[in-house]
């Protein structure tokens, strides 16, 4: 795995993208692209901007000046554009055609990318049908799911483990 950017589509709580921020960071990933409603503080008005940072800021404590950020008005187009450069895409999410996380095997000079979706409703049909593949953490409780954040650090955690994982392709010394 050549690189790793991760894509919050339709999160809500910015508590959620501060700490999905901060683990992103920790974990070395490339980038991070919002998208849909999640939260982001380039947008809107000065003050409004200023008020989601510091919610934002509350989880990630300095990761989102860390992380590259962006966002972008269309998921599906950015996705599509990112896989006509060869990118591969995963969604995390529970389907039919999931892939328990653990049995997931990455091609090696790769860039990647992981889709996290919305808290409630996970990541809608028309991007989930864009992934390449689908990955699913197995759940031994009566829950349905991990918050988002929690599934997160999860998913690059094991993405990271994977044979050719390495996905730490920030420079720590900017």
């Amino acid at each position: 795995m050549k690189s790793l950017t991760v894509i919050l589509h339709n999160i809500r709580s910015t508590y959620n993208v501060g700490a999905v921020l901060r683990t992103c960071e920790g974990f070395g990933v490339t980038r991070v692209v919002f998208s849909g409603y999640t939260p982001f503080w380039g947008q809107g008005l000065p003050h409004e901007r200023e008020k989601l940072r510091r919610q934002i800021h509350k989880t990630a404590l300095g990761a989102e000046e860390m992380v590259k950020c962006e966002y972008v008005e269309d998921a599906a187009d950015f996705i599509q554009k990112i896989k006509d450069n060869n990118w591969k895409v995963l969604a995390l999410e529970q389907a039919d055609k999931s892939i328990e996380l653990q049995n997931f095997r990455a091609e090696g000079d790769v860039d990647y990318a992981l889709i996290l979706g919305e808290e409630v409703h996970g990541v809608p049909p028309e991007i989930l049908g864009l992934a390449d593949d689908i990955l699913e953490i197995p759940m031994a409780g009566l829950k349905e799911s991990f918050n988002v954040s929690v599934a997160a650090g999860i998913a690059i955690w094991e993405l990271m483990k994977l044979p050719n994982g390495k996905i730490g392709c920030q420079d720590k010394h900017r």
